[in-house]
């Protein structure tokens, strides 16, 4: 293989691993706001049992979901030293808003987080787990941002010329408000929603089956199967737009995605099938004029193929075989998420939700679905795009590092599928032992008194906050 295809593999390998880390984030960050919310509006203390226990696995997803963001950075200007000096500006705008505005802003308040408890106002507490719910979202809008001007440049001219051209801002908001990003990003944060709120069902689920913290997790499961309900109808109607967005801004990669070639025609849907990208024909089960009748609202207005496109400028033949997959098993877990969902909330409504004990071993495994969904729909988004790295102005083969050795490439991405395989192996075991030890009364690990007196700084604050809200108030450390 040449250095292009192997710097395009080693990206793709670490973004899918660091990419299992932010949607679990988001989605139970916003699980998390819900949880304490019930806290402090009911008191109950199976709520706050449920919060902390929580709080300690996502904390544990943050600090993987850290490390493995890295190494992607440095890849911009190790494997794609082009394609950094094109977008520097950018690319380094965006990821300089996601330092200062989101990442800080979670780091930070996770400390409260973590370990604020009995040392803040319940008030305060809830207010950093929606700073951190929230800076999650953050850290997804500014990557979403940068992503989707790659799939549709705004707001930017060009300066010099040939190998020397770089892309540079002339409206900050047109660049962020670039014609996909909205649709992009919403489809992300609900897809994200759905990645966190499985998560808490499968877990919950286990412990259904195992008789175990029963009345924390049937009241925890029911939390996270209303999150997961409202999402996953969301991203029915997010899931068109955006397919709505690809139709007006980017043909090419929606003919792809339904192996559609006829240059002029009214374009079926599949639900399965295969593309034969030699013969120009794709086998398989569908809804004849679907496409049309979703882009058009009609079954006579003909869709554009991938025959209205030079061969160099739309997806190789390889690359619409693999996104006509890709793009089809993104669609069909959606639906399966869709009908999980409205299954088991129509067994609450009835009352015999816990009872199904195949449906709750359904919900343990579940828990892949959303993942797996999430990985697919990115491939169908950046392999689709090819073969464009920004559409339309850089190709991908001239956005490589011109000094890079295709050895060297094999060298780095041999190092990271060992060093990415332990931190998952070290993940994976991590989680599966908070998750066997369960939630426990936290009440039993509160802090003494005295630790709260010998500690210098809480005690300058404790008196600060007598001075200034004697009666208790939402930034006191004590409430009233």
């Amino acid at each position: 293989m040449n250095t292009e295809i192997l710097s395009r593999i080693q990206f793709a390998f670490t973004i899918a691993f660091h990419y299992i880390y932010p949607p679990l984030s988001i989605g139970l960050g916003i699980v998390l706001v819900i949880m304490e919310g019930l806290f402090l509006r009911t008191g109950k203390p199976i709520y706050e049992q449920m919060t902390r226990f929580s709080i300690k696995i996502f904390s544990l997803i943050f600090g993987i979901g850290v490390a493995t963001g890295i190494v992607m950075e440095f890849e911009f200007g190790t494997n794609w030293a082009v394609y950094s000096r094109y977008v520097g500006d950018i690319f380094g705008s965006a990821l300089a808003a996601e330092g200062i505005f989101a990442f800080a802003l979670e780091s930070e308040f996770l400390g409260i987080l973590l370990f604020g408890w009995n040392r803040v106002s319940p008030r305060v507490h809830f207010f950093s787990t929606i700073m951190v719910a929230l800076g999650s979202m953050f850290l997804a809008i500014w990557i979403v941002v940068a992503n989707s001007w790659q799939q549709t440049p705004a707001g930017f001219k060009i300066e010099r010329e040939g190998m020397k051209a770089r892309a540079v801002i002339t409206d900050f908001w047109e660049m962020v408000f670039n014609p996909s990003s909205m649709n992009r990003l919403s489809h992300v944060i609900i897809g994200s929603f759905l990645a966190g709120s499985f998560l808490v069902l499968s877990v919950n689920a286990y412990y259904i089956l195992r008789k175990r913290h029963l009345e924390i997790a049937r009241a925890g499961f029911k939390i996270a199967l209303t999150v997961a309900t409202v999402a996953s109808l969301l991203q029915l109607f997010t899931g068109h737009r955006s397919a709505d967005g690809v139709a007006h801004n980017q043909p090419a990669k929606l003919a792809a995605f339904e192996g559609h070639y006829d240059s002029s025609a009214v374009a079926d849907m599949y639900l399965f099938g295969w593309a034969d990208a030699k013969n120009q024909t794709v086998t398989g089960l569908k809804i004849p004029a679907g496409l049309t009748f979703l882009l058009h609202q009609d079954f006579t207005t003909p869709v554009k193929g991938l025959n209205a496109f030079p061969k160099e400028n739309r997806p190789s033949d390889r690359a619409i075989g693999f996104v006509f997959q890709t793009y089809h098993i993104m669609v069909a877990i959606g639906m399966t998420l869709i009908g999980l969902t409205l299954l088991a909330s129509f067994l609450w409504w009835r009352g015999k939700l816990f009872q199904q004990k195949w449906l709750l071993q359904i919900f343990i495994w579940s828990v892949l679905l959303p993942q797996i969904g999430n990985q697919v729909g990115w491939y169908s988004a950046e392999v689709g795009r090819q073969p464009w790295v920004v559409y339309g102005l850089l190709r991908t083969s001239d956005a490589l590092s011109q000094s890079l050795r295709a050895e060297q490439v094999w060298f780095s991405l041999i190092m990271f599928t060992f060093v990415y395989a332990l931190l998952f192996v070290l993940f994976l075991y991590l989680l599966n032992k908070k998750i066997k030890h369960g939630p426990v009364d936290f009440h039993a690990e509160e802090i003494p008194d005295n630790s709260r007196r010998d500690n210098p700084i809480l005690n300058l604050w404790k008196r600060y906050s007598v001075l200034t809200c004697p009666r208790g108030g939402f930034w006191c450390l004590e409430p009233s």
